[in-house]
């Protein structure tokens, strides 16, 4: 019988593992657009800024347009990219982002990003804790997505 016991407990720990990881990969949708896996970098307390990543898709026949990102945790949130000049890599903010029909745009380190910038005293910090983000795109309209603080990125 402790064999059982033990089996059953291993079964039912799986279990609860695999529906905690289901439940971290949540999908985001507004209109034609699918935002997957947002999440940001643990940070210490003293830190000011943060990026935050994730994956849009336009499962859509027509192009959009990401505009804005704004969040309570926030002074303001800015679109950027990384550029290489005079051979080094930059970050540099940009207005907008297009997203043709059918195409997967990636935010992550070293890439496209969300930067958070002036954080205020009480955002989220650790990992395991979570934020708001609204993402406005121009045809598909307003979508806010739940940004899972980690201290690795997500496994694709």
């Amino acid at each position: 019988m402790p064999h059982a016991r033990r089996s059953l407990a291993w079964f039912a720990s799986l279990v609860l593992l695999l529906a905690s990881g289901i439940a971290a990969a949540k999908d985001y949708s507004v209109g034609d657009i699918k935002v997957q896996a947002p999440w940001s970098q643990a940070l210490p307390p003293s830190a000011e800024t943060v990026a935050a990543y994730f994956i849009i898709t336009n499962t859509g026949m027509n192009p959009d347009r990401l505009l804005s990102v704004e969040t309570p945790i926030a002074g303001s949130a800015e679109l950027h990219k990384h550029v290489h000049v005079d051979g080094m890599m930059k970050m540099q903010q940009i207005d907008t982002l297009a997203i043709d029909p059918e195409q997967q745009v990636t935010f992550a380190p070293m890439n496209n990003h969300v930067m958070l910038l002036n954080l205020k005293e009480d955002a989220p910090r650790t990992e395991g804790d979570s934020f708001p983000l609204t993402l406005t795109f121009e045809k598909a309209g307003k979508l806010t997505v739940d940004v899972e603080i980690r201290r690795t990125a997500p496994k694709p």
